[in-house]
């Protein structure tokens, strides 16, 4: 008896094994996310400072930088 609870609970553990590796992205997939989510923090953060930008010229580089995020994300979705 306690050997067919063995080979039961192998099963089950394999089955739970094979659930868990199916619902993971691949390494390409999840490197693309983390760009994604890495340029739209960035993003984010640009976006904060430019609110509360006074001068002018950083201003500018902070609009730039935008430019230049949005042009990356931009890249990365056409993918």
């Amino acid at each position: 008896m306690a050997r067919g609870w063995g080979s039961k609970s192998a099963v089950i553990r394999a089955e739970k094994v094979e659930v868990r590796s199916a619902n993971v992205p691949d390494p390409v997939a999840l490197d693309l996310i983390r760009k994604k989510e890495g340029i739209l923090l960035s993003r984010t953060r640009v976006l904060t400072e430019l609110k509360n930008a006074q001068n002018p010229r950083y201003r500018d580089l902070l609009n730039r930088t935008l430019a230049d995020l949005d042009e990356k994300l931009s890249a990365l979705s056409g993918n």
